[in-house]
């Protein structure tokens, strides 16, 4: 036995007998005092999310209040099983949140700023798609753990191979060829489409697979319309115009925000919704919003099973109420994606603890615990299968808007379907744009 690993085994020991003596005194442990071998006095988190600008509202605000609120019952001991275990390890977590307002530049410069000086030992971010694809590189650079919660392109893992960066939810694939499967399994007589989705990567992107998906599950559908006004446009009344003598039977839109309420608010009286079928993939943020002026028969996606889609379990009923009970409003779904990410990290440490002999782990150990880990949310359960262990893989639900729930303050969702994970995830080494055009091979669908 050498001098460290004597080391080791009498701090053991002493630790043990100081616990032995507070517990049978009846002294209650704060988490720290229970920390593992090794540990730090903290686990600091660089969490970015937008803070300011358009998407602060919708996803950012959300995002970092559900951490927030999170890390607060981790730290306390108080979350729900299966992460009962105060902290991580027994070691506090300790936020440093992030704007990610000020574009990809920016963010590459403060995430630089996060590791070299704010010394976080991981970074949970990013809701932008061009973020995600400029910070990736740059984590890999730093050999920086980086938990990617919330962009959607698909293109992250399917273009690289990474070791320090993960994804804990699925991409953008899932909510667009799963919205081609609903509107065929609710309208299975679909004759034409049409979108309207914002001038940049994932207005192109969502509508492009929405619309090779359709072609490709019906080859007799025609796009009848295809619109892409500049993002924060604010003002579609040539778009509804032009949508409304186009009489598609569906329209896609991966809108969000301001950009959505303003297009349902400006399409409503003009009888839009009542022509065609409208179909909205991020729509569960805009549901606690409008309450009861929510629009009737309008398809709702929240990216996954996620807010008004989530499933009922304990682990959901426990993070809703969390979640209301410090904001007084339910979480929409970039709140479940933080939550995807924190529980995450939380599973792979402590599975990485327990495979290092209840020591503190390395970061090498993590990453190996974190690839192609399972764990619990409060949307079920995450499993990283794509990317090589680092992308995770998520079912998808739709629901169509129904009447107003006093006891919820929102709309009903009707005739909601849930897409199974194999349905609507491409294969593993296989790209998304190829999995569509072959006819989606491996599928499994109900």
């Amino acid at each position: 036995m050498n001098r460290s690993t004597r080391a080791i085994g009498l701090k053991q020991g002493l630790a043990f007998v100081l616990l032995t003596a507070l517990l049978s005194l009846g002294v209650s442990l704060p988490a720290w005092a229970q920390a593992v071998p090794g540990a730090p006095a903290h686990l600091r988190i660089g969490i970015v999310s937008f803070l300011s600008g358009a998407a602060a509202a919708p996803f950012g605000v959300p995002s970092r209040n559900a951490a927030e609120a999170l890390i607060e019952q981790i730290n306390a001991g108080k979350a729900q099983a299966p992460y009962t275990k105060p902290g991580i390890g027994g070691v506090p977590i300790q936020a440093v949140y992030i704007d990610e307002a000020g574009g990809a530049d920016k963010q590459v410069a403060e995430l630089r700023r996060l590791v070299l000086d704010e010394k976080v030992d991981l970074v949970i971010g990013y809701i932008s798609s061009a973020d995600c694809l400029a910070v990736a590189p740059v984590a890999e650079e730093l050999k920086k753990l980086t938990v990617l919660f919330d962009c959607g392109t698909n293109r992250i893992f399917e273009e690289r191979s990474y070791k320090y960066v993960f994804r804990t939810k699925g991409h953008q694939i899932i909510d667009n060829v799963g919205a081609a499967r609903y509107v065929l399994k609710v309208k299975p007589d679909l004759k034409t489409i049409a979108g309207i989705n914002q001038n940049y990567a994932w207005g192109q992107d969502s509508w492009a697979t929405f619309r090779d998906s359709t072609l490709k599950l019906k080859g007799d559908v025609k796009v009848v319309a295809e619109h892409f006004p500049k993002l924060l446009a604010g003002e579609y009344s040539a778009e509804i115009s032009a949508l409304q003598a186009a009489k598609p039977d569906v329209i896609h839109s991966s809108f969000w925000g301001g950009d959505l309420e303003g297009l349902l608010i400006q399409a409503w009286p003009r009888g839009l919704p009542s022509q065609s079928l409208m179909l909205l993939t991020t729509a569960d943020t805009i549901l606690p919003r409008l309450g009861r002026d929510a629009p009737k028969g309008l398809i709702i996606a929240a990216r996954g099973p996620h807010g008004a889609l989530a499933p009922k379990s304990a682990l959901n009923d426990w993070f809703v109420k969390t979640y209301k009970d410090r904001y007084n409003v339910r979480p929409v779904y970039p709140s479940y994606h933080m939550s995807q990410a924190i529980l995450g990290v939380k599973a792979a440490f402590e599975k990485a603890i327990a495979a290092n002999h209840m020591m503190w782990p390395t970061q090498d150990q993590v990453i190996a615990a974190l690839e192609h880990l399972e764990f619990q949310t409060p949307s079920g359960r995450i499993k990283m299968a794509l990317g090589k262990g680092h992308q995770g893989v998520e079912p998808v639900a739709f629901g169509i808007t129904g009447d107003f729930d006093q006891a919820t303050g929102e709309v009903k969702l009707t005739r909601v379907i849930e897409f199974p994970v194999e349905c609507v995830n491409p294969p593993e080494g296989m790209k998304s744009e190829d999995w569509i055009k072959q006819g989606f091979p491996g599928a499994k669908c109900p």
